[in-house]
Parts: structure tokens; C-alpha cells; sequence
């Protein structure tokens, strides 16, 4: 494959470590022989924090439209011309409205394939989310302008994770959850595992609601009159090697999780705390179903440390290398899926870049 893929990453929150994370990973020209990386932004903003962060000598080469990205640099498309004032560590409403403008217009582009994928940065949701643009987070945003069914997975080398229920708050998961929408959710899992991280025939684990997966009806009925029944159809009709569903301590507890390739979770603090604990300087949040790969670092804006220098980029580097490897491994499907030859059910396809 000689196409270097042309990886859109979002400036995210200017105040936030957002821009640190990006100048730290694209400071090592080895990415460059990877990937085109274009970053939305402002060329004013990195400007500013490269000399926060006495990298002076750090360069983006401006562009104004994605027609004109330079295939052998770093390139930064000015979504900005206006000043903008940064607050380090403060949450204010014009980074939000500049963090929103940065994302929109790469969502736009990688709609319209001129960009293979799209890295985000963080953002506060607080300060994009207005009455008239009403934001409850990226993966929403991203799945309602593709008009794409999408679900959330958080992914390590040990760990994929994904959730039956996003950024919705707890009393409300249970009314969320049907028997439709779980087994679409494994399917969405099922198809992720085997594009995006190359696992022929993946294995799914599926946790229950309920404390001891309830206890056979004692502790809550959603196992036995949803989940179950989800799980069982997914078996049935899709032929998916889908178990469960597990109660959520145990299965973390004893290292259970470790048998499957994928696990789905019913909600937000479900998957993300034990998947926090276990990776959370390495772990990268995907987003499944979208007609372009999505990627971002698995932490927020962490204000208290912003300007500081000592945002590690580590989750940023991670986040980008994987949507190189999620965009390989999709080209790699798509080939192999054309050619006669069955995939090898006890082959892991890997694309992973050493660096």
C-alpha cells in the first residue's frame, strides 16, 4: 500500500492540554512516514503554545484548503483568521466555539473523503454544548452528520470495550436499553473487531445491567427480558460467538475479560472504570460505524496541569498510530473480502507501527 493516509486532527480546547498533546506527537518527523497530518486549527494558537512550551523552532505548513495539504509535512488548515484569546486551564465559552469550528470543518472533509480519518482532540463539552447548538459529544456529533449508526469503543493492546449506552446519565441507562439496540450494538462490535483491528472470528462478552447480572430476576429483570434475549439473536441470526451477560465485577475481578476479544457494556462507568484502570496511559477511544475512522486520546482537557508541561502525548501518539492502523486494516478488509480466499479464522491481521 503506497498511499499515505491524510489523518485530520482537531485543535481541540485551546486552554486545555489539547494543543500541547498535538505539538509534542507531530514535533517527531517520524509520523511523516506514516501519515499526512493536517491539524484544524489556527496557525496563531500553535504559535502561542509552541513558545509556552520552548519548542520554537516547531513548524506546520499553513494551509488554507485540504487541495493544498503538503504530502511531505506536518500541515495545519487555518479554520481561523481572527485573534483568539487563550485562558490556560480555564474553561470559557469562545474555546468552545473555536473547538467546534475546528471539528466541524474537519467532519466536512472527511465526509466528502478528502480525509482518511479524524483525530480529536479533547474538548469541553460544557463550553461547545449551547441552546442553539445543542453538543452532547463527539461520537453523537460524528454519527449524526454521517448519518451513520456508531458505537464507542475504547481500545488497547489487551483491551477493546465498547457501550450499549453513551454519555447518558444513569438513571436514565436502563429505559435506554431494548433487545433492537443491544444486538445491533454487537454486530457494530463484531464488525469493528474484524475491519478495524483485524480478529477474523472475535469473541464477545456482553455484561450484564444488574448487579449479579440480576440475579436471576432478583436483583432487576433487563438480563432476563433484554440482554439474554439480544444475545441469543445475535447467536442465532448472525452467527456471533457472543457470551454473556457477565456480572461486571467478577468479570473484571478475575480476569475473565482476558478470554474475548471484545466486550460490550451497558453503560458509560461500566466499561470506562475497570477500562481506565487498566490503560489509561495507553488507551484509545474509537469510534465504530462511521464511514470514516475516528480516533482520540483517552483522556479530557485536564485544565489543572494546562501550560504546565506535563501533558504526556503518549495517548495522543497512540490515538493517531491507531487510526493509521484502523485505516490499513480497513483497506486490508476490503481487499481480502474481494478475493475468493476465506480469512484464516485463527489469524490477528496486524498493521502495527513500532515507534
Amino acid at each position: 500500500m503506497n498511499k499515505l493516509p491524510i489523518i485530520g486532527i482537531t485543535i481541540g480546547d485551546m486552554n486545555s492540554i489539547a494543543v500541547e498533546v498535538i505539538i509534542k506527537t507531530l514535533n517527531d518527523n517520524r509520523i511523516l512516514n506514516y501519515c499526512i497530518p493536517v491539524v484544524y486549527g489556527s496557525p496563531k494558537i500553535i504559535s502561542y503554545w509552541r513558545k509556552v512550551l520552548n519548542l520554537n523552532e516547531f513548524q506546520l505548513n499553513i494551509i488554507k484548503h485540504i487541495d493544498q495539504v503538503n504530502p511531505k509535512k506536518a500541515n495545519i488548515l487555518v479554520c481561523w483568521e481572527e485573534e483568539t484569546e487563550i485562558k490556560m486551564g480555564e474553561a470559557t465559552a469562545q474555546a468552545g466555539q473555536y473547538a467546534f469550528k475546528a471539528l466541524a470543518m474537519a467532519t466536512q472533509d472527511a465526509i466528502a473523503g478528502k480525509i482518511d480519518a479524524i483525530v480529536t482532540a479533547p474538548l469541553n463539552k460544557n463550553t461547545v454544548n449551547t441552546p442553539e447548538l445543542p453538543f452532547v459529544g463527539h461520537t453523537e456529533y460524528l454519527a449524526q452528520q454521517a448519518g451513520s449508526d456508531h458505537l464507542m469503543v475504547l481500545a488497547s493492546d489487551d483491551l477493546k470495550l465498547a457501550l450499549a449506552t453513551g454519555h447518558v446519565p444513569v438513571k436514565e441507562v436502563a429505559s435506554k436499553l431494548s433487545i433492537d439496540g443491544i444486538y445491533k450494538k454487537i454486530i457494530l462490535l463484531k464488525e469493528s473487531l474484524q475491519k478495524d483491528f483485524g480478529i477474523a472470528k472475535p469473541r464477545i462478552a456482553v455484561l450484564g445491567l444488574n448487579p449479579h447480572a440480576g440475579d436471576n430476576g432478583l436483583l432487576g429483570m433487563e438480563e432476563k427480558d433484554i440482554i439474554i434475549p439480544a444475545i441469543e439473536k445475535a447467536k442465532n441470526e448472525k452467527q456471533i460467538f457472543v457470551f454473556g451477560p457477565y456480572p461486571a465485577d467478577g468479570f473484571f475481578g478475575s480476569n475473565q475479560y482476558r478470554h474475548f476479544d471484545g466486550i460490550l457494556a451497558m453503560y458509560h462507568d461500566q466499561g470506562l472504570v475497570p477500562f481506565k484502570y487498566a490503560s489509561f496511559d495507553s488507551g484509545v477511544n474509537v469510534t465504530a460505524g462511521l464511514p470514516f475512522v475516528r480516533t482520540s486520546p483517552d483522556h479530557g482537557t485536564a485544565y489543572a496541569i494546562a501550560g504546565k508541561n506535563e501533558a504526556s502525548e503518549q495517548s495522543m501518539r497512540n490515538a493517531l498510530f491507531m487510526a493509521i492502523d484502523i485505516w490499513a486494516r480497513r483497506n486490508h478488509f476490503t481487499e481480502i473480502n474481494s478475493n475468493p480466499l476465506p480469512l484464516n479464522p485463527g489469524k490477528r491481521e496486524r498493521f502495527r507501527i513500532d515507534f
